[in-house]
């Protein structure tokens, strides 16, 4: 390998670390926050409310989406991983409500 190969090697070895403690910062923060959907869906059971919320679900997505361009991120990537983990949420709290 020549300096410049060798250079290049590791740059791409520390990005891949980098992206390597990402996931895990992604799965690990997924993982709290259906522990707290999975409350939410507990308490709307407990109180009859319905499991889906129109309003908060579009105003989290215009959140997320001024997000996004903050972190220079696509918004509509953002908008559709968003409405992913929104149709998640709303199957476990039907699954609350039987």
């Amino acid at each position: 390998m020549t300096g410049t190969t060798t250079k290049a090697a590791q740059l791409l070895k520390d990005h891949r670390d980098s992206i390597d403690r990402l996931d895990a910062i992604l799965v690990y923060t997924l993982g709290e926050r259906f522990k707290h959907t999975q409350s939410v869906g507990r308490l709307k059971a407990e109180h009859d409310l319905p499991p889906s919320d129109p309003a908060r679900e579009a105003a989290q997505i215009a959140r997320l989406e001024d997000l996004a361009h903050q972190a220079d991120l696509d918004p509509e990537f953002a908008k559709k991983f968003l409405n992913f983990i929104i149709a998640e949420v709303i199957q476990h709290h039907k699954q609350h409500q039987s």
